[in-house]
């Protein structure tokens, strides 16, 4: 029986893939970001991640293979995940919790740099916060979610 739950969930995330790869447009978005992030690194920018329980866990992974090594070994990146500890529950008891990212990104974002966002049903509202804040400090903004992409699609 769970041999049978495993190859289900394989064959699903197989189906997805193909799906996914079979979009060129979705790959299209994918080279776009993947330009955006390169190009502010190259400008001396930064990039900064947020998410939302494992989208958290996604988004510190995501910097730390930038700052850390990924693959090889070469100079480290300017990237953080927006997760001090501190930071969210001051926040979060103050502003309250929709504006724990929004207001690191009104301290520490730049012109120029990235927000990467994470949200796997596009309706987190600190997520959408956050885009709101980059935007308004002329960040750019590459946003990850899952489904149609909810309210950040728009």
């Amino acid at each position: 029986m769970l041999k049978d739950i495993i190859q289900q969930s394989l064959r699903e995330s197989q189906d997805v893939l193909a799906q996914f790869l079979s979009d060129p447009s979705k790959l299209d978005a994918i080279e776009k970001a993947a330009d955006c992030l390169v190009d502010a690194l190259q400008q001396g920018k930064k990039i900064l991640s947020c998410g939302n329980g494992g989208s958290h866990c996604d988004a510190m992974h995501f910097a730390e293979e930038l700052s850390g090594r990924y693959r090889e070994n070469r100079p480290a990146l300017a990237a953080m995940a927006i997760s001090d500890p501190s930071h969210i529950t001051c926040v979060s008891n103050d502003f309250g919790y929709n504006y724990i990212y929004s207001r690191f990104i009104e301290g520490l974002g730049n012109q120029g740099d990235v927000l990467v966002g994470i949200s796997t049903s596009g309706q987190s509202a600190n997520i959408i916060e956050a885009v709101k804040a980059a935007q308004e400090k002329g960040m750019k903004v590459v946003l990850l979610t899952g489904k149609d992409g909810g309210a950040l699609a728009g």
